[in-house]
């Protein structure tokens, strides 16, 4: 064991120090490779800005600046909404129940079907209530007869009591007699009208028009005025209404909107993405619910498509009015501890933050009241990589939008075009 040979000793040492050059390579070679990037992004005349381009020329401006999104400020109008969740609700409904208790014996009507005011839909057995009837006409017919026969003997007692040949008190006699005889021809009479009121309430009519659901009882069944749910219910839906609420606080904008004209009102689905139909404001309700704070508000819509469904939820899309101002997207605003701002665009390329004030806001853009003109062009994506005073670049679409080839001679010629904009 004391025999060991020495011969390796030297084979490690070189392999060591052949593993140490090679690191020294490789942290030379990346540490030239960060100088030249470093050295390349200052240098005065890297990429085509740098062959005296405006920074938002093709392909975009060197410099390093940041590469963001931006839009340019336009003026336009904005529309004043109310939105709220609705249910659409049936102008009427009306539920079949039957006036007189009976065998159901036809039914005219398909489930689901439309139907006309006073189309029959259907019909009870009538032979008791028609029985009932005939009845009642011969009872009035007797009554009749000695009503007739004592308004007779009343004439003839007249004539004697003239001639002084029967006492008075047999005329007085008659006379309530026939008076008698009058009351109950009317009760008859009476009676013969609520028959035949019977017998027509055999017949089941269509009290509105309007889509009729689903049938409750089927023909043989007995059914009546007690009858729980009727036989079938028909809901209109042309036209249909929409109720929403109203936030407490936008009632007077309501009113006084109202009062100027039309109030288009928009039923939207689920998602806010597509419109059912479209609709006027009807009326405001008459108090203010206070668990909610809001008012129930209802819009009428024509409904000629069926569009709209009785008990479907929707979104309500109530338009007040229009607000005119500068229309940025909603991603150019940003908020800081000293409020809302924008990073505004300058003709060199420069980030320049701006206080502005906010108005009113859609999904997609926000109205600027004051801090901005139109023309200018502001941030609306990479912001967060922005400083004021930065430098910034667009992308390349962007970019050819600003105007291709404008150097330094056409700058303020595109400022000026901007500033017409």
């Amino acid at each position: 064991m004391a025999d060991t040979d020495p011969t390796p000793a030297p084979g490690r040492a070189h392999r060591k120090g052949l593993s140490l050059l090679m690191t020294l390579v490789v942290i030379a070679m990346l540490a030239g490779g960060a100088w030249w990037l470093v050295q390349r992004n200052q240098a005065p005349g890297a990429g085509p800005a740098g062959q005296g381009g405006f920074p938002f020329g093709p392909g975009g401006g060197g410099g390093g600046g940041v590469t963001v999104g931006a839009a340019v400020a336009q003026q336009g109008a904005l529309p004043v909404v109310v939105d709220a969740l609705g249910t659409v609700t049936p102008p009427a409904t009306a539920t079949l129940v039957p006036q007189v208790s009976g065998v159901l014996t036809e039914v005219l009507f398909t489930e689901g079907q439309m139907v006309k005011k006073g189309q029959v839909l259907a019909r009870i057995d009538v032979r008791p209530y028609e029985q009932a009837l005939a009845q009642a006409r011969g009872q009035l017919a007797r009554d009749q007869a000695q009503l007739t026969q004592a308004q007779l003997t009343l004439s003839r007692y007249r004539t004697l009591l003239e001639q002084d040949s029967i006492a008075r008190q047999d005329v007085d006699t008659q006379a309530a007699l026939v008076k008698q005889l009058q009351g109950v021809v009317d009760s008859d009479d009476a009676s013969v009208r609520a028959a035949q009121l019977n017998v027509g309430y055999a017949t089941i009519h269509a009290p509105i028009s309007g889509r009729i659901g689903l049938r409750a009882v089927d023909p043989g069944n007995l059914v009546g005025s007690t009858s729980t749910g009727g036989i079938a219910t028909i809901t209109q839906i042309a036209p249909i209404d929409v109720v929403f609420s109203v936030p407490q606080e936008r009632v007077g904008a309501v009113l006084a909107a109202q009062k100027a004209g039309r109030l288009p009102v928009q039923a939207l689905d689920q998602g806010r993405t597509k419109t059912l139909a479209e609709g006027d404001f009807l009326t405001l309700d008459n108090q203010v619910n206070t668990a909610t704070g809001t008012v129930r508000a209802k819009a009428r819509f024509a409904n000629a498509d069926q569009g709209l469904f009785p008990g479907q939820f929707v979104n309500a899309r109530l338009q007040l009015g229009q607000d005119e101002g500068v229309l940025v997207p909603v991603t150019a605003v940003r908020t800081g501890p000293q409020g809302d701002y924008v990073y505004v665009i300058d003709a060199e390329g420069t980030a320049h933050v701006r206080a502005v004030v906010r108005g009113l806001a859609s999904a997609e853009q926000v109205l600027v009241t004051q801090g901005l003109q139109p023309g200018e062009r502001v941030v609306t994506e990479g912001g967060d990589r922005v400083k004021d005073g930065g430098k910034v670049q667009l992308p390349q679409a962007q970019a050819q939008q600003a105007g291709p080839g404008q150097g330094p001679a056409g700058r303020r010629q595109g400022q000026g075009n901007a500033a017409a904009r």
